[in-house]
């Protein structure tokens, strides 16, 4: 079955020990206005899957990102977010990490509810049904040059 959050409330999420943020949910407009962003579409066609992922999850942050707690300027003192604080913050990897597996993950997995799968046929789960028949004789191997 799934499970629907209703309350579509802001929730606090950790990054790092004394780091967190408030960030909005997960949504179908916060998805698709981020795809729309300027910086995502300035990504030029021949960018890696790498270059393109950093640039959605910055441009996705810069939407999500309420509140912040732990983040200070270079002297130590509380600053609050803003776009160019929030790119700042994701070019720390361990925290752009943090926020692709707790945030933007979790908000697109649906494989934890496992709705109305089929069992694995050739996993722990056996039980699915093979619909391809078995060939009748081995294939032989390929030829050297």
């Amino acid at each position: 079955m799934l499970t629907l959050d209703l309350t579509n409330e802001p929730r606090w999420h950790g990054l790092a020990p004394g780091v967190r943020v408030q960030l909005r949910p997960l949504t179908t407009a916060l998805m698709v206005a981020t795809r729309s962003d300027p910086a995502v579409e300035a990504v030029p066609e021949e960018a890696s899957d790498e270059e393109r992922a950093v640039a959605f999850a910055k441009a996705l942050a810069r939407r999500a990102v309420l509140a912040w707690e732990g983040v200070g300027d270079g002297d130590g003192n509380p600053i609050e977010p803003s776009p160019k604080a929030i790119d700042a913050l994701l070019d720390i990897w361990p925290i752009f990490e943090a926020f692709q597996t707790g945030y933007v993950a979790k908000g697109l997995m649906l494989e934890q509810e496992k709705n109305a799968s089929a069992l694995s046929p050739s996993g722990p789960s056996a039980g699915a049904s093979d619909t391809a028949r078995p060939a009748r004789k081995s294939a032989r191997t390929a030829r050297k040059s």
